[in-house]
C-alpha cells in the first residue's frame, strides 16, 4: 500500500492547455505592465504607415503633373469640344475626321456610331451648321496619365429653317487618357 500512496500523493503533469494559458497569463501580465511603449511603437509605426503612403498615392502623382501638363490637358479638351461639337454640311466627313483623330479606341466606337447614325443625316437633311467655342475651361482632377478637364462652351446652329444661328451655352465634363504622349479623348459628358 506504500506504493499507491506514493503515487496518490504525486502531483499530476500539467496538461498543454494549461501550460499555453499559463505562458499567455505571463505574456498579457508583461504587457500590462509596459502598456505606454507598446502603444508608442505601435502609433510611430502606423504614423509612419500614412506617411509613406500619402506621398506615393496623394504628393508623388501632384509632382508628377506640373502647370504645363495640366495646360496640356486643357487645351486638348477645349480643341477636341470644339471638334467634336463644330460641324457643316459641306466639311462633314472632314469635321468627323478631325474629332475621331482626338478620341481613344474605347470612345470612337460610340463617336462612329453617333456621328454616322444621328449627326451626319441631320446635318445633310436639315443643313445644320454649329460652331463651339470656348468660353472658359479648367483642370478637375489631374493624374500623370489622365486628367478631367470642365469645359464652358457656347454653341452657333444655324440650319435651313433658321438661318438665324441660336446662341445655346453648355458644360461638358472631357475624361482624357494619355497616348503616346497625346491627350485624347476618353468620356465626353453634358453637365
Amino acid at each position: 500500500m506504500t506504493v499507491n500512496a506514493d503515487v496518490a500523493q504525486q502531483p499530476a503533469p500539467p496538461s498543454p492547455a494549461s501550460r499555453r494559458s499559463g505562458v499567455i497569463g505571463r505574456w498579457t501580465r508583461r504587457c500590462l505592465a509596459r502598456w505606454r511603449p507598446i502603444l508608442l511603437t505601435i502609433l510611430l509605426v502606423a504614423s509612419t504607415g500614412f506617411g509613406v503612403g500619402y506621398f506615393f498615392f496623394v504628393y508623388r502623382p501632384d509632382l508628377q503633373t506640373n502647370d504645363a501638363a495640366a495646360h496640356q490637358a486643357i487645351k486638348a479638351a477645349s480643341d477636341g469640344a470644339v471638334a467634336l461639337l463644330s460641324y457643316s454640311p459641306e466639311t462633314l466627313s472632314r469635321d468627323f475626321t478631325n474629332a475621331k483623330s482626338r478620341l481613344t479606341e474605347n470612345y470612337l466606337a460610340y463617336y462612329q456610331q453617333f456621328a454616322d447614325q444621328i449627326v451626319g443625316p441631320a446635318a445633310q437633311r436639315g443643313q445644320v451648321t454649329t460652331t463651339a467655342t470656348v468660353v472658359r475651361a479648367a483642370v478637375s482632377e489631374m493624374q500623370p496619365n489622365s486628367a478631367v478637364v470642365l469645359v464652358f462652351l457656347k454653341q452657333k446652329t444655324a440650319s435651313k429653317e433658321k438661318p438665324q444661328p441660336v446662341v445655346t451655352s453648355s458644360s461638358v465634363r472631357v475624361t482624357l487618357k494619355k497616348v503616346n504622349n497625346s491627350w485624347l479623348i476618353e468620356k465626353f459628358e453634358g453637365v
